[in-house]
């Protein structure tokens, strides 16, 4: 059962209208690192828990998350409330209006003609939300390093909005709301390690001949050599020729008879002719149809 307390979790002040500032905002309420997704991420992991301790975890999380969705929706719709009641009312003249949502130089005057300066489930481009920014694959210790790394990228695009505004206001709550984000690394990061062992992920090994080995893929200049390829846990292999397994490299399947026999048959039907050389459209469009005519 979710309640709502008509306060915010933290006070928004915004100084002024700003609709581009509010437009970028909504990466942060639309977008795929922002906090509706997030909600949405630990909400339907805590459905699946089945350890009471991650459980709560997950639920906490995933209602402060939406906490956090009404504050940025807040400061959006306040950083619009000017554009809002322009074109609701039509109190200005069209021309002065228009500059108004496009002074910006972004995508704040769809925003406003769109959505009447709301807070649409977008992202500041305009692409709308979509479930598809939900990852959960429903094994913990896979899960919540996806959750590290979701508060981590969901830091970084609040810092990058904290360096594009001077409102005191706005950088206030968004700097409580980056906070949050380490928080919750914190608590996500606790939860994955008190989990002995948790690497690898789930439940089978790895084939030990293959677990710890490096294979230099990317040869030429730049090659480097570090503690992710090399040290007494890590075999490298400076050349790996196909196949590693040390087999012939070959795709091949026993096929029963009667199904060889359909295969020889389309194998045949199909065979190309290397020593052609055929009349295509792209010889008749390109005129070389009536070079070879005269030749």
């Amino acid at each position: 059962m979710f309640v709502h307390n008509k306060r915010l979790q933290y006070t928004v002040r915004v100084a002024g209208p700003n609709p581009g500032l509010a437009n970028l905002m909504l990466e942060q309420f639309g977008g795929p690192q922002g906090e509706l997704a997030a909600a949405m991420r630990y909400f339907t992991q805590g459905l699946a828990e089945d350890d009471a301790g991650r459980k709560d975890l997950l639920m906490d999380i995933a209602t402060e998350e939406l906490s956090h969705l009404e504050i940025i929706g807040s400061i959006v719709g306040m950083l619009n409330k000017g554009n809002k009641g322009q074109m609701a009312e039509g109190i200005e003249e069209e021309a002065d209006m228009y500059r108004s949502i496009t002074g910006a130089g972004n995508d704040s005057h769809i925003t406003s003609v769109l959505y009447g300066g709301g807070a649409p489930l977008t992202n500041s481009a305009g692409v709308p939300w979509t479930a598809a920014y939900i990852d959960t694959i429903t094994e913990p210790t896979a899960d919540l390093r996806s959750n590290i790394a979701a508060e981590a990228r969901a830091k970084i695009v609040y810092e990058r909005l904290i360096n594009l505004t001077d409102d005191a206001g706005v950088k206030d709550a968004l700097q409580f709301l980056m906070t949050r984000e380490i928080a919750h690394q914190k608590s996500f990061e606790k939860a994955l390690h008190s989990m002995q062992p948790n690497f690898p992920q789930g439940k089978l090994p790895g084939k030990p001949e293959f677990a710890s080995v490096y294979f230099n893929m990317s040869q030429g200049e730049g090659e480097m050599r570090g503690p992710w390829n090399q040290g007494g846990e890590w075999e490298f292999v400076e050349s790996p020729q196909p196949a590693v397994d040390g087999g012939d490299g070959l795709a091949t399947v026993n096929l029963p008879a009667k199904d060889m026999k359909v295969v020889e048959q389309m194998v045949k039907r199909t065979m190309s002719d290397p020593a052609s050389n055929p009349l295509t459209g792209a010889d008749l469009g390109s005129g070389m149809a009536t070079q070879k005519k005269e030749v």
